[in-house]
């Protein structure tokens, strides 16, 4: 009798480990030759849910929180690599970093997905055209092409072994939001790319196979990037619509269409990720605030938008600007702000591989030389990484950059760059003489408002 209650307990306690729920996956990877020892893992649904690896002799193992999704991609060097995880995986791979197509492998759980959606991606290259061979055809040629490419990519998955039912299903459904993703783009695309001039109306061979898409398929937005597109594109259009009807700002526009979505969970995404860098943009901080703060039901969203906002509070007209301290001058030494007080300042926040900071530089150099000897310094401030300092001192040369051109002293990073809550360049910064804000988000070169602005302030 005594150990036959001993086995009861034994399996009670075995039935309880059994339930025991973990909410990471456990990753392992090998891999020959990498230039870098640093690997980045980034998930598909939430890039800024991300994790930095160290390989050591090549190798690493560590866990991934299983926190947005399950798609993720894996960043080492120039290579990108597909993975699927799910709560309680044990997953390994291998490969050489010189020839990753052929020789990259998995183990473990659920390593049939990652095999296939590394193989998908090379199977894509041979299937499709690319994007200015297939947006310049005709509609019809088009929507053959593109049907071929949506059948070939079906027969693919099918194909494919080892695969669970509930991956085919998702799968499936991707591969028709991505035809319907390719198609949505057709008007604009084929306008640019065939060259017509007065722009191109589609008809209702392209327009009529997206009239029947439902937008808030909680499932799909997750599992499917295409999906997601499609969602933003149809609510970026209905904001549009909105901005010519009652003549409002774009982005107070876009948060009033999105706080319309029933979906909390589609909502709450699509507010957070234009909040982000959108609240660091708008002229109507607090409409923005109050409208994003109203529709938003995610407390750890909120939380982080209410930072940025609180420190944006800190960064309104007539308060003293955060400073940087001996930035390099390209010209020799270093550079404190405090050194340009006396003189209004206007900063430009760039990079060398930013193009459209490239494309205000013809416009700032007007102004430049329209205000020279005024009461005005120009001052560039570059966030490339330390890996491109040659790269942005021979830029200074080959575009004649003019003014004062500094080098950040820790890219995106830097403190100066953060205390602005800068999350997206180009961006313009107005100082007055006493180095206190005029405008934290001044308009750019190429925007007429800046003249009237240097007016108003008699410069």
């Amino acid at each position: 009798m005594k150990k036959l209650a001993l086995f009861f307990i034994a399996l009670t306690i075995f039935s309880c480990k059994q339930e025991v729920k973990v909410d990471y996956a456990i990753l392992s990877g090998k891999i020959e030759n990498a230039a870098s020892e640093k690997i980045t893992l980034y998930n598909s649904y939430e890039r800024s849910d991300k994790k930095e690896l160290t390989l050591e002799n090549g190798q690493f193992t560590d866990t991934v929180k299983i926190n947005n999704g399950n798609q993720f991609y894996l960043i080492q060097g120039k290579n990108n690599v597909s993975l699927f995880l799910t709560e309680g995986d044990k997953l390994n791979f291998s490969y050489d970093a010189n020839k990753v197509d052929s020789t990259l492998t998995f183990t473990g759980n659920n390593s049939a997905i990652s095999t296939y959606l590394v193989e998908k991606k090379i199977n894509n290259k041979d299937i499709k055209l690319n994007t200015e061979d297939l947006y310049s055809l005709n509609e019809d040629d088009f929507i053959t092409s593109v049907l071929k490419v949506k059948k070939a990519q079906e027969d693919f998955l099918y194909n494919a072994t080892s695969l669970p039912e509930s991956f085919i299903k998702n799968e499936t459904s991707n591969i028709n939001y991505e035809y319907l993703a390719t198609i949505s783009n057709y008007e604009s695309y084929h306008t640019y790319f065939a060259k017509i001039k007065g722009g191109f109306k589609a008809s209702d061979k392209i327009t009529s196979k997206l009239k029947d898409l439902t937008y808030e398929n909680e499932n799909d937005f997750q599992f499917s990037s295409n999906f997601r597109s499609l969602v933003t594109k149809n609510y970026q259009n209905e904001t549009a619509d909105l901005v010519k009807a009652d003549s409002i700002e774009r982005d107070i526009a876009y948060l009033k269409t999105l706080a319309t979505i029933k979906s909390d969970k589609i909502r709450n995404k699509l507010l957070f990720d234009d909040a982000k860098y959108g609240i660091t943009f708008t002229k109507n901080l607090e409409d923005y605030y109050s409208l994003y703060s109203k529709a938003s039901t995610n407390q750890y969203n909120n939380d982080k938008i209410t930072e940025i906002y609180r420190n944006l509070k800190t960064l309104t007209k007539g308060n003293a600007s955060p400073k940087f301290t001996d930035y390099e001058n390209n010209a020799g030494g270093t550079t404190s702000l405090d050194d340009l007080k006396g003189k209004y300042v206007y900063m430009d926040i760039w990079a060398t591989w930013c193009g459209p900071c490239i494309g205000e530089i013809p416009f700032l150099k007007k102004i430049e030389k329209l205000y020279h000897g005024k009461n005005i310094e120009f001052v560039s401030i570059s966030i490339d990484k330390e890996a491109d300092h040659e790269k942005w001192k021979k830029m200074i040369v080959d575009k004649e950059l003019g003014g004062i051109q500094l080098f950040a002293d820790n890219n995106w990073e830097s403190q100066f760059i953060e205390d602005y809550s800068i999350k997206g360049i180009p961006r313009f910064i107005l100082l007055d003489p006493q180095g206190n804000i005029v405008s934290a988000n001044a308009p750019r070169p190429s925007n007429e408002k800046l003249i009237a602005l240097f007016d108003e302030l008699k410069i």
